[in-house]
Parts: C-alpha cells; sequence; structure tokens
C-alpha cells in the first residue's frame, strides 16, 4: 500500500482515486501495525532453497518424516555417527553400514571435515540412554538414505570450534572460515535483528523516512580527519564524510522532518585501539524538538529493539551533567555499574601541617581528591601501589599516596603517619571506610585529579575482578545520559583558543547564549551522549538552525573559513526548522550487549587497528597507469628511506602508546615483533611467559 506513513496530512490537495486509496491506511496505521506485531510470525529459513529443513530446528515432533539437509560436516566419529552443523544447529547423522549403502558410507567416512554435504534421510528416535540433553536436537538423529558432496575441504589454518583459541591477525586473515563459528553467527544475527527492528520501530510507528546521502563530498572543517579520494580534476579531492551532519540538517531544510539512515562513516584516525576507519552509526535527525524529545526517542527506540534474551531495559535512563560526571567519575564516559566515586575532600586539609597540601589548597583551581578501594589492602599487593603511583606520575604528573586508615596488618604509608587523628577520623567518616579499604590521594588542580582518579578507578577495579571480587555484573546494562557540555573548549596547541567540544553545528544553551558574544569558553551546549557501562555508544545535539548565530560561531569564535560551509549557511537563510538529532554507534553497541572483547568480533570483515585488512592486504598500490588519471604523485616508501618493516614498527610503537597500561601485566621488549597485530593481542603478549614471545 504506498504511503502509508501519513503523506496525505501533508498533500492534502491530492485528488481523485489516490486519495481515496491512502486516506483509509492513515486512520488506523499504527493501530494495523501493532495487531501485525503481535501476531506470531517465524522466519521461513528454507524457502527457495533445496533444503527442506535446517540442522537446528529438527525435533520428536519430526520423527519419521524424510528430510533434506545441507550443512558443514563438523565431526566425525568411528566411521558411524557424523555431525552436521548449519547456522541454525547440529544434528547427529547416522553413517549406513549395510551394504547396499556402500557408497553413502564411503562418501561420508571420506569426506574431510569442513567439507559440504547434502543429506536425505528419516528422522529417528536415538536408542534409550543415547540421548544427549545439551543439544536440542540430542533426542534424534537422522538415518542417511542419500548423500552429495557439494564440495571438500582443504586442510585448515585452524579448527572451526569456538573453544579453539585461535590469534586474532589469524582469524581476520581466514575471516571467512571465522565467520562460522557459533559467537560470530550469533553475533552477526543480532545486530540484523536489532537493526530490522530499529527501522520498524523508526519507520513503521514513528514516520521517520530512510534517506541515504552521499559517500563522495568535500572536506569539512572541525572534527577528525577525513579520508580523501583524487578525483580526475588537477588538484581537486572528494572527502569520505566522518557523519551524515550537514546532510541530516539539510534534509531538516528540505521539508524531511524526520530522517533516519544506518549510515557508514570514515574516519582516517591512524593507529587508534578499538576504531575502525570504516563504521557504522544509526543517524537520526527531527525538526520542532527539544532535548528531551531526542532523548525519549531513542530509550524507546532501544527498549523496542533490545534482544529477548537480556534482561529488559527500563526507561527512562538516569542523567548527569558533564561536571558532576568529571567531580565524581573523572570522566564523561562513567561506568555506574559500580560505586568508588571520586570524593573531594579539601574542607578536611584546611587547616593542615602537611606542607605540600596546604600549597596546593592555595592554587585557585587546587583540590585534594580521594577514593576508597574496597578490600585493597587484602586483594592488591605493594608492586600494585606501586605501578598506580608510577603511572600516575607518568601519564598526569601527578602524585597518588594510597592511604591505609583502618588496614590490620602491617603496611603503612608516609602519608599516613603525618596525618592527624581528627584528619584520619574525618576521612574515615566521609568516605565511609571499612577494614581492610585502602584510600587513593591526590592533590593537584581539580580537572587533573579528577582525571587521574578516574583512571585509577577503573583499573583498580580490573585488579579486584581479577583477583576474584565481584564489582560489575556482566550481565548489567547501565545506561546514562550526559548533558550539559561546554560548547567550546581549549585547543591543545594554543589555550587562548577555542574548539568545538562537539561539533560546530551544535546550539549554545538557551540559558547561556548572551554569553557566546561575550565569554564563549563560559558556554554550555545542547549536546548530549548516551553511556553504557562507561562506553560512549551516542552522541547527539539540538543543531544551530539560524545562519547569522552560524556564521558568528564559525568565524569570529572558531576562525574558520566559512567559504567551506557556505552551502549550509545559504539553506539556514531559506527557512530552516529547529532541529537536532543524535549518531548512535551501532558497532559499540553491539560489541557491549554481546559481551564480545572487540568491536571486530562484531564487524563481518573489519580492520585491524593500523586500518589493514589481512584478509585481501588492502590497502594495496596501485600501478602508475592507474595513477596517472588522477594527476597525483606518489612516494614509494623506498623513496623516503622506510622500510616496509621500519614503517611496521614504528606504527606499531606509536599505537602502544596510546593503550592505557595493563598494572597486572610487565613490559615485555619483545612486544614490537607482534607486527600487524591487534592491541589486545600486542597487550597480552607483554606477558613473559607467553611461549609466543619464544
Amino acid at each position: 500500500m504506498p504511503f502509508p506513513w501519513g503523506l496525505c496530512l501533508v498533500y492534502k490537495n491530492w485528488a481523485g482515486p489516490i486519495r481515496k486509496k491512502i486516506l483509509l491506511p492513515l486512520l488506523g496505521s499504527s493501530t494495523r501495525y501493532l495487531m501485525l506485531s503481535a501476531q506470531k510470525r517465524t522466519s521461513d529459513f528454507n524457502s527457495f532453497a533445496v533444503r527442506t529443513n535446517t540442522c537446528g530446528e529438527l525435533r520428536s515432533s519430526h520423527l519419521g518424516q524424510e528430510v533434506t539437509l545441507c550443512g558443514w560436516i563438523q565431526y566425525r566419529r568411528q566411521s558411524l555417527f557424523l555431525i552436521l552443523r548449519d547456522f541454525h544447529g547440529l544434528i547427529q547423522v547416522v553413517i549406513p553400514q549395510d551394504e547396499s549403502a556402500a557408497s553413502v558410507k564411503k562418501l561420508l567416512c571420506e569426506a574431510p571435515i569442513e567439507s559440504v554435504v547434502q543429506l536425505t534421510g528419516t528422522v529417528i528416535s536415538r536408542p534409550p540412554g543415547q540421548e544427549n540433553p545439551k543439544m536440542p536436537t540430542g533426542e534424534i538423529e537422522i538415518k542417511v538414505k542419500t548423500a552429495e558432496l557439494l564440495n571438500s575441504c582443504k586442510k585448515l589454518p585452524f579448527e572451526i570450534k569456538d573453544f579453539m583459541k585461535k590469534t586474532e591477525a589469524l582469524r581476520m586473515k581466514f575471516r571467512y572460515l571465522d565467520l562460522r563459528s557459533s559467537q560470530m553467527q550469533y553475533n552477526l544475527r543480532l545486530r540484523s535483528q536489532m537493526v530490522m527492528k530499529m527501522r520498524e520501530y523508526l519507520c513503521n510507528l514513528h514516520g521517520f523516512v530512510d534517506i541515504e546521502t552521499p559517500t563522495l563530498f568535500k572536506k569539512t572543517p572541525g572534527g577528525a580527519k577525513e579520508f580523501v579520494v583524487p578525483s580526475r580534476e588537477p588538484g581537486k579531492f572528494y572527502s569520505l564524510p566522518q557523519s551524515p551532519q550537514q546532510f541530516k540538517q539539510l534534509l531538516m531544510v528540505g521539508g524531511f522532518d524526520r530522517y533516519f539512515q544506518v549510515a557508514r562513516c570514515y574516519r582516517d584516525e591512524g593507529s587508534k585501539p578499538e576504531r575502525q576507519p570504516e563504521f557504522t552509526q544509526i543517524d537520526i535527525e527531527m525538526s520542532f524538538v527539544d532535548q528531551a524529545g531526542i532523548q525519549k526517542l531513542v530509550e524507546g527506540l532501544l527498549q523496542y529493539s533490545w534482544p529477548k534474551d537480556k534482561n529488559p531495559l527500563t526507561i527512562p535512563f538516569p542523567s548527569m551533567t558533564y561536571t558532576e560526571a568529571l567531580d565524581f567519575y573523572g570522566t564523561d564516559k562513567p561506568d555506574t555499574r559500580f560505586g568508588m566515586k571520586i570524593v573531594d575532600v579539601s574542607d578536611i586539609f584546611r587547616n593542615t601541617k602537611i606542607e605540600f597540601l596546604q600549597d596546593m589548597l592555595k592554587e585557585p583551581q587546587g583540590a585534594i581528591k580521594t577514593v576508597c578501594i574496597p578490600g585493597g589492602a587484602k586483594y592488591l599487593k605493594n608492586k600494585d601501589f606501586e605501578t598506580i603511583k608510577e603511572f600516575a606520575v607518568n601519564h598526569f604528573n601527578q602524585e597518588v599516596s594510597p592511604l591505609f586508615l583502618k588496614t590490620s596488618g602491617s603496611r603503612k604509608c608516609p602519608l599516613t603517619k603525618l596525618l592527624k587523628e581528627e584528619e584520619k577520623s574525618a576521612l574515615i567518616s566521609l568516605l565511609r571506610v571499612q577494614e581492610e579499604d585502602v584510600v587513593l590521594l591526590t592533590a593537584g588542580e581539580h580537572h587533573k585529579a579528577c582525571s587521574v582518579l578516574g583512571k585509577l578507578r577503573l583499573e583498580c577495579a580490573d585488579l579486584l575482578e581479577a583477583r576474584g571480587v565481584v564489582l560489575r555484573d556482566p550481565a548489567a546494562f547501565h545506561f546514562l545520559w550526559v548533558v550539559e557540555f561546554p560548547l567550546f573548549l581549549p585547543k591543545e596547541e594554543d589555550p587562548r583558543e577555542l574548539e568545538s567540544a562537539h561539533h560546530p553545528f551544535t546550539a549554545p544553551h538557551p540559558s547561556d547564549v548572551h554569553l557566546l558574544y561575550t565569554e564563549p569558553e563560559k558556554v554550555r551546549s545542547q549536546h548530549y551522549d548516551l553511556v553504557l557501562n562507561g562506553s560512549e555508544i551516542g552522541g547527539g545535539s539540538i543543531r544551530i538552525h539560524k545562519a547569522e548565530q552560524q556564521q558568528y560561531v564559525l568565524e569570529a569564535v572558531l576562525k574558520e573559513d566559512v567559504k567551506l560551509l557556505s552551502h549550509l549557511l545559504q539553506a539556514l537563510d531559506f527557512g530552516a526548522p529547529p532541529h537536532g538529532g543524535i549518531a548512535l554507534g551501532l558497532d559499540r553497541l553491539v560489541c557491549l550487549i554481546t559481551g564480545s572483547p572487540s568491536i571486530r568480533d562484531v564487524i563481518a570483515f573489519p580492520k585491524t587497528f593500523r586500518g589493514h585488512d589481512l584478509m585481501s592486504n588492502a590497502p594495496d598500490y596501485l600501478s602508475p597507469e592507474d595513477i596517472e588519471p588522477y594527476h597525483i604523485q606518489v612516494k614509494r616508501a623506498e623513496d623516503t628511506g622506510r622500510t616496509d618493516v621500519q614503517s611496521v614498527v614504528c606504527e606499531a610503537q606509536s599505537s602502544q602508546r596510546l593503550i592505557l597500561p595493563s598494572l597486572t601485566k610487565t613490559e615485555n621488549p619483545f612486544e614490537n615483533l607482534a607486527l600487524d597485530q591487534t592491541p589486545e593481542l600486542l597487550d597480552r603478549r607483554k606477558s613473559s611467559k607467553n611461549p609466543e614471545n619464544k
């Protein structure tokens, strides 16, 4: 039925039979859809295929039926049985032993493991006592009549079994084999189901329009570094968009007031762990909406698309300001599954005799911050505390001291001895210190002190959990909105200049608009992030919809060349409605839901952390003939004096600097030999006990 989402409400002047056809569905489209959704519908996995059933769907109710199955031989036992596998599950097949079926037996016994076969046979019960309760199909088996070898399999580089340990580099080189594993099948099928449910919610229930936006665009100011694509016009290049930001705002100007897209995005961020040069986001934009409306939409979207095998979501999600997140957790993406909050204890030490604490409190932004580690004296060792102190100094130039205020052991620290009894009592009371707890204390500039304790909070949680303490429930999903971000931040290279904290199209907070023209560094934004278990999975904002204000931000505050965005500024002058939106990182979201260790485990064909495809060896060189039409000149590695190995080692070393070193592992001088490996594998290989280092 054409246009079922209300277009006739806009085009009232349509006449004739078309108007009659589309008017009736509009009156009850939502009701009709809900009725259809309530009906129990099952997918037909066998339509259009030569098989009659999947391996995993057969049960005792199919006894006596003749079935045709297709799949991979996973296991064979004593030439009597084999296990056939497809995406739906496993089934045991009885290999015939009588002479009349000698050809079938020969085929099934000689076919290599992971060969593809087609079988026809009868569903029978397993003999009494031979049922397998661990298999959904464990009560039955297939008595084979005919068999056909569809394709034989050569010797595999690794076995297709979930319990087999494989290096990630090997998995990515033979990704098509790794995809056969049950975990990868689960991850990608769950991802597909979630995307389909999101489409239903947005398009069918709430009238969003799925619109594709261009991949070839032009360079835009601010944000991450973009990939460039040469054109046939000398000196002119396309850029791959890091998000459809400008396009979705232009769609609002064009009257598509509810836009959505499963968007492919690109960012040339180099060797960053847990990042992909190409990634997918659920991109959403709406007109005539405020921040609360966007948040309510996203909460409903996630609740509707949430997997049925996970604990249901409770909405609305809690909210926290950017300032509160930094003050209590030392980060703008706090993991709220456990406590250990940062506590300001500056007031306890206003009259202290400890000289360095006195000096710090005299500084304009000076503060004394603490984190209480439950059971720290019991579970953490002296070398752990030494590593904690070294990390704080090396990465933040910040001193951190452990305080043993209520420990029964002999461990002490110099600062504990300097504390007066009333200071100890005040700390114990304020932090609710229990026996064997340890307090980490640092004195410094407010933001720096919070940042270092925020990092150590997470690292100490990892240490405690590695030693048997349960802090974070792996089945728990704690969503959190972080709001009221600053609109601008000082540039790292020149703190006197400002840059956008989010992007230059974010609108200022209504209460701070007057500060935009006088003290822009104090302006809060209408930006909001969605955090799940300490990871940012979405970010969005209400946009600037007036050309005058947008031009002022670009030109006067950010010192950007407004000519690069002249098309957007012109569009905003032609009656742009108020609008806002959000983008959800699909890869990160599915990674957290499935409990996968890396986003590469929820992407069918990912890149390494250096942007390489180990399966196809992309990126690769082009011949001079292929390059010539683009009017560019390429300097080879040999022209720059860098060999491939030198390049790889250099990049591997630089990427390691981006990884927070685990406090439980020792450095290994051989780590740079793990060329083109993922950060996780490089991190594991730091252990001198790892046999691969030999």
